[in-house]
């Protein structure tokens, strides 16, 4: 009996020990656990702020990189349905007066960047066809106009008025090599102040662009450009490429999507114009070598009459004469003289038969009403400065194949009352 219960004290006493052996090992675990994970979480008691290459630059420059829009007027009108008119006497077959009615719209919007106090540096093709011009900057809008202009370049300088905002530093895009850093900030549709970042991919690289100039006629250009691989969209054109010193080396164009022959997609080749390309331009508006361009709707009436003076031409839409040619840009448009008469002051300026005149007294004539209106605006003895396009043969061409390449020339005429008007 004794020994029986001694046998069950000793069971009793192990069954005791063993969870004993149990929770200890738990705890211990538990223990080591809570160890582990604090040793493992470590949070800092002031948060570390980490700054790329790129940061102080952007902050440098980034408020002088402003918005440019175009604005352009669209208009319906009731137009004249014939041609051989006399340059503000000769009368059109099926003639009608002219009921206009316009309303201006954005065509387009850009960037640019202030180069100089309340000057702005961005492209050609971003101010192009406008009839007035708006720089914006956050919330605040500043009225712009054409200061200067290189079309070849593709570059224009805006004159903008109380814009208070600083300019940037032009860096020697000479100084450039494969491999550096380019920062390009614009307004990417829409998306303002923009930032991409990516390398200088190449320099000199030749872009043949096809252009057509102010009248309307096809002209290939070859820029020599900096192509990085940093982000160009649409909106960009005008905007900045900076280096890492905040320092304007380029002016973001062109992008690349696409390979028409192959039909290859395109990624990261985008192009910039050397800022040193617009050093002459920028130093040339500045010192007033150009003059400020306006936009001025012509106001002038716009009737035939026997008493107006002329310089004594007949001319016709050069579209009329010449569809094709002028559509696929290898005509100007224009005015298309059909005609010259004797000892008249357009003969004696050299105007000739199968000229098209494209621009009058710093007007573009891209049509016989064009025309008409800047002439009919002057007096007897006023002196108008005609440029005109001059193809040989051209009056006697009777396929594309005949129509050579000419060029254009500008003369001075005086306007007089002819006594030989038609009405």
């Amino acid at each position: 009996m004794m020994s029986t219960t001694r046998k069950g004290i000793n069971m009793y006493v192990a069954i005791v020990l063993a969870l004993l052996l149990v929770v200890g090992s738990l705890v211990t675990y538990s223990q080591l656990s809570t160890t582990a994970t604090a040793e493992t979480v470590k949070v800092s008691e002031s948060a570390t702020v980490v700054t790329s290459p790129f940061t102080e630059a952007v902050t440098k420059v980034k408020e002088s990189v402003v918005g440019v829009n175009n604005y352009t007027n669209v208009s319906s009108r009731n137009s004249y349905y014939g041609f051989g008119f006399g340059s503000g006497s000769g009368s059109g077959r099926n003639e009608q007066d002219s009921d206009t009615t316009s309303r201006e719209v954005l065509q387009s919007s850009g960037s640019g960047v202030v180069v100089a106090a309340g000057y702005v540096l961005t492209n050609y093709h971003v101010v192009d066809g406008a009839t007035s011009l708006e720089v914006t900057s956050g919330d605040n809008t500043y009225t712009a106009t054409i200061a200067g202009s290189d079309q070849d370049l593709d570059l224009a300088v805006l004159k903008v008025d109380n814009l208070d905002i600083e300019p940037v530093t032009l860096g020697d895009s000479d100084l450039l090599n494969v491999g550096d850093w380019a920062i390009c900030i614009g307004n990417p549709l829409s998306f303002t102040g923009t930032t991409t970042v990516g390398v200088i991919s190449a320099l000199n690289r030749e872009v043949t662009s096809e252009n057509y100039d102010v009248y309307g006629r096809r002209q290939d250009l070859k820029n020599y450009m900096i192509q990085t691989d940093a982000a160009i969209n649409s909106g960009n054109s005008g905007g900045g490429m900076f280096n890492v010193a905040g320092e304007l080396i380029g002016v973001p164009s062109i992008k690349y999507t696409g390979s028409y022959y192959s039909r290859a997609s395109v990624e990261g080749i985008g192009m910039a114009i050397p800022i040193n390309a617009a050093k002459t331009l920028i130093n040339d508006v500045l010192s007033g070598k150009v003059t400020e361009e306006a936009s001025v709707e012509s106001g002038a009436d716009t009737s035939i009459g026997a008493a107006k003076p002329r310089i004594g031409v007949t001319v016709a839409n050069a579209g009329d004469y010449f569809s094709l040619p002028v559509q696929q840009g290898v005509l100007p448009k224009g005015a298309y003289v059909t005609g010259v008469e004797a000892d008249s002051p357009a003969a004696k300026a050299g105007i000739a038969t199968g000229d098209i005149i494209v621009e009058a007294d710093g007007t573009v004539v891209s049509g016989t009403s064009q025309l008409i209106e800047v002439l009919q605006s002057k007096n007897a003895g006023d002196q108008v400065t005609v440029k005109f396009y001059r193809s040989e043969g051209l009056a006697d061409a009777q396929t594309m194949d005949d129509i050579k390449d000419g060029e254009y020339q500008t003369v001075t005429v005086e306007l007089a009352i002819l006594d030989n008007v038609k009405q």
